[in-house]
């Protein structure tokens, strides 16, 4: 039986109900890095209700996502790993298609869901897995670990994943808080708690 999924906190907003700061977001969205068919849902719907913010926090995303040098196949791995291990069911919802398209193989992402290392990944996926469960379960990473990813990514990438890192980290809070869930008809990814 699928799970019930919570009632987000936050109300829609219905488009003849915008103000211009929230137009003006959806259209700095749409006009960006991301395109004009970007469905404003997810995070942000969320920053629709504190435009100022949501103007800042999606142009850090988009710069995170799209531009940076760290390969897209990492960055999503990255991306989806920081979902699992906070339960975004958004954010696992919204980012295993780009995960797949960019190459990470669907038994790497049936791993991390089920909360298994990937053990059929690449090395340097398992150099980003590595990194990312040794930070959150210490708050810091050891020498060795550190220098398996800066090996693949050097100093600017270094500097660019962790950004990533804590860009998806303040999407899966924001996310998690305001009961932003999949789509309707979508099933949750994991278990509510």
């Amino acid at each position: 039986m699928p799970e019930k999924k919570l009632s987000p906190r936050l109300p829609a907003i219905p488009p003849e109900k915008l103000a211009p700061a929230q137009q003006a977001l959806i259209d700095s969205i749409r006009s960006g890095p991301r395109g004009e068919a970007t469905q404003i849902r997810g995070p942000f719907a969320v920053f629709l209700h504190a435009p100022d913010y949501g103007q800042r926090a999606q142009e850090l995303g988009g710069y995170c996502r799209l531009k940076t040098q760290v390969p897209p196949r990492l960055s999503e791995f990255a991306i989806l790993l920081t979902a699992k291990l906070w339960r975004s069911q958004y954010e696992w919802f919204a980012h295993v298609p780009h995960a797949e398209r960019a190459g990470v193989k669907k038994e790497t992402i049936a791993a991390l869901r089920a909360g298994r290392a990937p053990k059929s990944a690449p090395n340097d996926e398992r150099a980003v897995y590595d990194f990312i469960k040794e930070l959150y379960r210490s708050k810091r990473v050891g020498d060795r670990t550190y220098a398996r990813l800066l090996a693949l990514l050097g100093d600017a990438g270094m500097v660019e994943f962790v950004g990533i890192l804590g860009y998806y980290v303040l999407i899966a809070m924001s996310l998690n808080v305001f009961r932003m869930g999949p789509p309707e008809g979508e099933p949750l990814p994991f278990r509510e708690s």
